[in-house]
């Protein structure tokens, strides 16, 4: 069975405790994994989610990575042809201005969990494509041509 790796990383500070958008996009994404393993593991692909925690000095060094997700090595906003942004959050975050997900003229805090299954089916469904023909025969160490034997065929 193929992988299908889903990491979200969000700030959780000295006491414990993450932001409401971040606690929220946590049980979206939590749902989403649950819809794409219902829809992928048949087909041979499992979608596994690691959750990572970013402490308060890594979020005050780069406050745009918390609250970020990424489904086979890329960021979601890449499979969703969007872009990042960012907005006022918390008290849990400070002054910090937090990441957010901007898609079809709409900003997301919390990210949908539609949008998750919808990115991360165009993930799955890329595991899913065949091996191109060009990487397949130079994989396998034999000539390529019409008949196999490396002669002509007429």
């Amino acid at each position: 069975m193929k992988t299908l790796p889903i990491i979200w990383q969000r700030l959780i500070n000295d006491q414990g405790n993450t932001c409401p958008r971040c606690q929220g996009t946590g049980e979206t994404v939590r749902r989403a994994v649950e819809r794409l393993r219902a829809v992928l593991e048949p087909l041979g692909v499992q979608p596994v989610l690691e959750c990572r925690e970013l402490d308060q000095q890594a979020f005050l060094e780069q406050p745009s990575e918390s609250n970020r997700i990424w489904i086979s090595g890329q960021p979601l906003e890449a499979w969703l042809e969007g872009q990042t942004g960012a907005s006022r959050c918390c008290d849990e975050c400070g002054d910090q201005d937090c990441r957010t997900l901007e898609l079809e003229g709409q900003s997301y805090e919390v990210i949908p969990e539609d949008l998750l299954v919808r990115a991360g089916l165009k993930a799955g469904i890329r595991l899913l494509e065949p091996e191109p023909a060009s990487q397949a025969a130079a994989g396998s160490g034999t000539a390529s041509s019409c008949c196999g034997s490396g002669g002509c065929c007429y």
